[in-house]
């Protein structure tokens, strides 16, 4: 059954075409993913869809008697309104007694505690679990989602995950998160140059099939191109060997000449930058605490940052990332220890909040104002201009006003603003949020190959993965965890532990009740127990030193990728091995006390 229909919508603001003639069905339980680049209307195209906004042509129909929830990409809320006034305008049934019980549950999963805060008073991140809790509440027949990861945290992300990947809900969302796309959409709709196409399966699929399309038009283009060069031979020919007859060949070879003009063509950022030279002294933290009353950000922390570090930064939204990266540059002083940064090191800050653009100014002359030009390598040298059209503004888009921009455009001329500046030392704070993926992927290949130091802020899996080689975890109250490694190693490390703390959960809750002490004879250990608890003793001080050998060897940068692949295997299976003796050792020294 079709849960929701569109029909050649269209869409334009002023003189600029967002999409036009966009038609789609989506079938109950689908879940579809909306790829698209930047400015060309997804946020417009999900508000016109969910009745919040209007189309220039077209239908929307959606099947009688289902619900829309609708999640923004920011979502609005009235001046001084509190967390439960916010979720009380959800309309819900009078006879809906539970209600009560299950925004209190449902805010909870999602980290909300305080439900008479102001909505004013939140971070991005609270703001955005507060709307998602109040669209989910609805219970939805068909959810739009704009964006629905950004400024969440990586634990939320994966709740939010599971939870739609496990659900019945009719589906369509705009979403960066290519793991997250991977993992809970079956099929894609991807809107380019005006055109639909639809790929049924996963992110995955969708790009092998991407690019045997694109192989093909190739194919097409090259085959056409070849018959107009015929064509065009005779149309050049004396006017007299074209008679009358031949009117259906010259309008062929119009025909011909529009067609080689259409070609897709992958736009993408170019970001090919040498940047500054970096020293060996680069940057050091030599026991930094900060802490604001009660909460503790840092305590006691030393870092030695070696040349071409690639750090992610990743920990519970409110953990204190953007307080520590912003230490890191001096904006924050710590409370005791310092800092020592190399006199080579220029930093490059792409910060969360973005920059403060002057609204009324042309994009030129946002980028003008911090240089005319700017030097690639020893032999190149871009103007302003030429500069911005890498960043994909090209000549007539760099007249526009930076009002007129969307938030991708926004997000991808700041990165340009940070990058032209040839720092050696970046970092970036949740740089993924509001970037389309062709842009995410170039600015991947980029730092991978970037020749200094970078530390980034980010809650996209996939992103952490390319870049960071390995990951600093915030884990609350002042404590980092330096993780030798890329964020699916520490994934899958993490999974193995919580399974052995839940397989030892689950060995204590099913033990059969002890006798009670007065009616059992004195326990002794055995001749076997003896020596396996000697045996014990000896064993968890290997293995602890085998970890911190594993750990120092993986933090030293000289381990080629394949050792650290094996070495983060190794070091999962010497945890659940300490873990498991260790728990063993407990139980004989307690039997041995009695």
């Amino acid at each position: 059954m079709n849960a929701l229909q569109i029909d050649l919508l269209t869409k334009s603001i002023g003189t600029r075409m967002l999409f036009a003639d966009v038609s789609f069905v989506l079938q109950e339980g689908d879940k579809v993913g909306i790829i698209a680049p930047n400015g060309t209307g997804k946020s417009t195209l999900l508000s016109i869809i969910a009745g919040s906004g209007e189309a220039d042509s077209g239908t929307v129909t959606v099947a009688p008697g289902l619900r829309v929830g609708y999640l923004e990409q920011t979502p609005p809320f009235r001046p001084g309104q509190s967390v439960t006034e916010y979720m009380e305008e959800l309309p819900h049934e009078a006879d809906d007694w539970n209600f009560p019980d299950r925004l209190r549950s449902l805010l909870t999963s999602l980290g909300i505690t305080r439900h008479d805060q102001p909505m004013g008073e939140l971070s991005g991140g609270q703001v955005k679990r507060v709307a998602l809790a109040r669209v989910l509440l609805g219970e939805p027949d068909i959810l739009l989602l704009d964006e629905p990861t950004n400024h969440l945290d990586i634990d939320m992300i994966d709740w939010l995950e599971n939870r739609l990947a496990r659900q019945r809900t009719t589906l369509l969302m705009v979403t960066h998160d290519r793991y997250f796309l991977d993992r809970v959409c079956t099929r894609i709709i991807e809107i380019e140059g005006g055109q639909t196409h639809s790929y049924e399966g996963s992110y995955d699929y969708y790009l092998a099939k991407r690019q045997e399309r694109h192989d093909a038009q190739d194919a097409e283009l090259a085959r056409v191109r070849n018959l107009l060069r015929t064509e065009l031979e005779w149309m050049h020919r004396q006017p007299q060997a074209r008679g009358s007859k031949a009117k259906y060949r010259i309008d062929n070879f119009h025909d011909l000449e529009a067609r080689s003009r259409r070609q897709h063509h992958e736009a993408d950022v170019t970001l090919a930058m040498k940047g500054s030279y970096i020293g060996s002294k680069i940057f050091e933290a030599h026991n930094v605490a900060k802490a604001f009353g009660d909460k503790v950000i840092l305590r006691d922390w030393s870092y030695n940052f070696a040349r071409y570090d690639k750090v992610g930064i990743i920990g519970d939204n409110g953990a204190g990332k953007s307080t520590f990266i912003k230490m890191l540059q001096g904006y924050l002083a710590p409370d005791f220890g310092h800092f020592d940064v190399g006199t080579t090191v220029r930093f490059g800050y792409y910060s969360q909040e973005g920059i403060e653009f002057d609204e009324s100014k042309r994009v030129i002359d946002a980028v003008r104002e911090i240089a005319e030009a700017v030097v690639i390598d020893e032999k190149t040298t871009l103007t302003a201009s030429q500069f911005l059209c890498r960043f994909l503004f090209p000549v007539p888009d760099q007249r526009k006003f930076i009002h007129t921009l969307s938030g991708g455009e926004r997000r991808r001329l700041y990165l340009a603003t940070v990058l032209m500046r040839n720092p050696n030392f970046l970092i970036l704070d949740e740089p993924t949020n509001d970037l389309d993926i062709p842009t995410l992927a170039i600015l991947e290949d980029y730092l991978a190959n970037f020749k200094g130091c970078v530390i980034v802020v980010s809650h996209d899996r996939y992103f952490l993965d390319r870049v960071a080689s390995h990951l600093f975890v915030m884990r609350g109250d002042g404590e980092i965890r330096d993780f030798p490694g890329d964020y699916s190693t520490y994934r899958h490390c993490l999974e193995q532990e919580r399974k052995v703390l839940a397989a030892e959960q689950r060995k204590n809750e099913t033990a059969t009740p002890a006798t009670p002490r007065s009616a059992q004879r004195p326990a002794r250990l055995t001749y076997k127990e003896k020596k396996e608890q000697e045996a014990l003793e000896q064993e968890l001080p290997l293995l602890e030193q085998e970890k911190s050998e594993l750990e120092q060897a993986m933090s030293s940068g000289t381990m080629s990728t394949e050792a650290i692949v094996e070495a983060g295997a190794r070091m999962q299976e010497i945890i659940a091995l300490i873990d498991e003796k260790e728990m063993r050792l407990l139980e004989l020294m307690e039997k041995a006390e009695q």
